[in-house]
C-alpha cells in the first residue's frame, strides 16, 4: 500500500507500465467534474469508475481484495479514511469471486486519513476497506482506477 499525493505521483510511475497513463488522466484539467461511472481508458486493462456516496462507520463491512487489479484510490473531494492489512494476516469472510474479481476478509486494518488530493495504492496482496467514515459521515467524490496486473 502506498498513501501520497498527486504531486508525488511521478514517484510511482515506475512501478507498473500503466501507471504513468493512469497518474496522467487524474492530472488531466477538469477531472472533477467527470461523471459518476466507469470511463475506459485502455480497456479492461486500465479504466476508471467514479463515485460519489457518504462515508460509513470503519466497523460495518469487511477487508475487500482483488487479485487481478491494483486500484488507485483519488480523492476528488471531501476525505475519508482507509483501512489496509496484509492479505495473508487476514482470514476469508466469503469465497472468493473470481468473475467479479472480489474477495471479503475478516481482521484488523490499520486507519489512514487520505483527503482532497491524496491516492491510495493497493496492490493484489493489500486487504483495503475504503469509504470509511473520520468520525461523523461525510460527503466523498472519488476516482478508482482499476490496473490489470
Amino acid at each position: 500500500m502506498i498513501i501520497d499525493t498527486l504531486e508525488n505521483s511521478n514517484l510511482y510511475v515506475a512501478l507498473h507500465p500503466r501507471f504513468k497513463s493512469a497518474f496522467e488522466f487524474l492530472k488531466r484539467p477538469g477531472i472533477g467534474s467527470l461523471p459518476i461511472g466507469r470511463a475506459d481508458l485502455d480497456g479492461d486493462l486500465l479504466y476508471a469508475l467514479t463515485q460519489e456516496y457518504e462515508t460509513q462507520p470503519v466497523h460495518e463491512n469487511k477487508i475487500e481484495a482483488h487479485r487481478r487489479y491494483i486500484d488507485i484510490q483519488f480523492v476528488l473531494a471531501g476525505e475519508e479514511v482507509m483501512g489496509y492489512a496484509p492479505l495473508d494476516q487476514l482470514s476469508s469472510a466469503q469465497p472468493f469471486d473470481t468473475a467479479k474479481d472480489f474477495g471479503l476478509y475478516n481482521g484488523t486494518a490499520s486507519l489512514n486519513l487520505v483527503r482532497k488530493g491524496m491516492f491510495a495504492i493497493f496492490f493484489p496482496q493489500d486487504g483495503h476497506l475504503p469509504g470509511r467514515c473520520n468520525g461523523q459521515p461525510a460527503h466523498v467524490k472519488k476516482i478508482v482506477l482499476k490496473i490489470a496486473v
